[in-house]
């Protein structure tokens, strides 16, 4: 059994990873939302936090009624009860990784996690 697996995307709308990769921990999707489109709902999570990262483009989230403005570099993270729902500008498409996990359950990362081999 191998200890990776790649897989390429594609210009889809939404690519959900969690299924494609064999993930455990999290799910991560891809998604573009054209010129002038949005998320058609709002949402938010029982126990899931997200990350969202702004891969290109700009645009907008309407957050517990709050307006914050998206672009290229970005990063937004939201917690569990956040209201959320993600807009394109209208002259512009936008394309955004969204990692979703469950609030509290980090128990090491990168400094904590590794095993350096000497």
């Amino acid at each position: 059994m191998l200890n990776f697996k790649k897989i390429t995307v594609h210009n889809n709308p939404r690519t959900e990873l969690h299924d494609a990769l064999g993930l455990t921990g999290a799910e991560v999707s891809i998604n573009t939302l054209s010129a002038g489109k949005s998320v058609p709902f709002v949402h938010a999570h029982k126990y899931n936090e997200e990350l969202y990262g702004i891969l290109s483009g700009s645009g907008y989230a309407v957050i517990d009624g709050e307006k914050i403005t998206l672009k290229q570099g970005d990063w937004l993270h939201i917690a569990p009860a956040g209201k959320r729902q993600f807009f394109a500008d209208n002259d512009s498409a936008l394309t955004y990784v969204c990692i979703q996990t469950k609030a509290g359950s980090l128990e090491g990362y990168t400094a904590t996690d590794a095993i350096i081999e000497q």
